[in-house]
């Protein structure tokens, strides 16, 4: 997969998919991350990239020209992955399933903002779609554009290796991961529950499917209501799993 990142930051970008998963999938070639630095697109000595907006108000704004040129450069000698996603406030929230749609793709563009925003002109033209990571504000796109980047190629086959991971994951089946627990068994007095090591893989999965319930419920109910909450199947599992814990009878 072929994703190209517009930034001021190009630095930022390299240096984090240089590492870990992301960096080996890059040298296996199942990834091929480029950053390219806005200010490639601009032609004073200053390599000026912002002007005070229109109307007035605080900061500065990217300016169409320079922008819009390093994305006609960059398209003219590598030729365009796929669609280009700005990453701004106002853009469709990113969550797993728009993960899952990207990562069909052989590839795409991210376009990291800055300051108060980007001149419309490029929204309105060579922007084909705007995401946005959550209802927060940060100092630029760098960020969001690093955890699109990580959250798509982790589903890209052979990037992460172990597939079954990917659909045992949080949201990937509409609820949050189960707990997990690691050697040693016991450790200041906390045991790890005794499912976990009876060797009995039907009723582990039984166990970690109805603890992914019960997590979701309390932490994230929203993501109940979204699947249409609780099929009259899994409210018993539930109301019988936590008889059974409040009763002992479960580890």
């Amino acid at each position: 997969m072929r994703i190209d990142v517009f930034t001021l930051f190009p630095e930022m970008i390299e240096g984090y998919v240089d590492q870990s998963i992301l960096g080996r999938a890059s040298r296996e070639h199942l990834l091929d991350v480029a950053a390219i630095d806005l200010r490639s697109g601009a032609t004073d000595d200053r390599r000026t990239v912002d002007d005070t907006p229109f109307g007035g108000g605080a900061g500065m704004v990217l300016m169409a020209e320079p922008v819009i040129r390093a994305i006609e450069e960059r398209e003219s000698s590598h030729g365009k992955p796929g669609p280009l996603i700005a990453l701004v406030p106002h853009g469709r929230r990113f969550d797993q399933a728009e993960a899952a749609r990207l990562s069909a793709l052989d590839g795409f563009s991210l376009l990291c903002g800055r300051y108060e925003g980007i001149d419309q002109r490029v929204l309105d033209g060579p922007v084909d779609d705007v995401l946005s990571i959550g209802d927060f504000v940060l100092a630029g796109g760098e960020l969001a554009a690093l955890v699109v980047i990580e959250a798509v190629a982790r589903l890209c086959p052979g990037v992460l290796g172990n597939e079954t991971s990917i659909t045992e994951e949080s949201f990937s089946s509409g609820l949050l991961e189960y707990p997990q627990w690691t050697k040693p068994a016991a450790f200041r007095g906390h045991e790890v529950p005794a499912i976990l090591r009876s060797g009995d893989h039907g009723r582990i999965a039984h166990w970690r499917h109805v603890e992914s319930l019960r997590r979701t419920i309390e932490l994230r109910p929203d993501l109940i209501q979204a699947r249409g909450g609780l099929t009259e199947q899994e409210q018993r599992d539930l109301e019988e799993h936590l008889r059974m814990e409040s009763t002992g009878e479960t580890g």
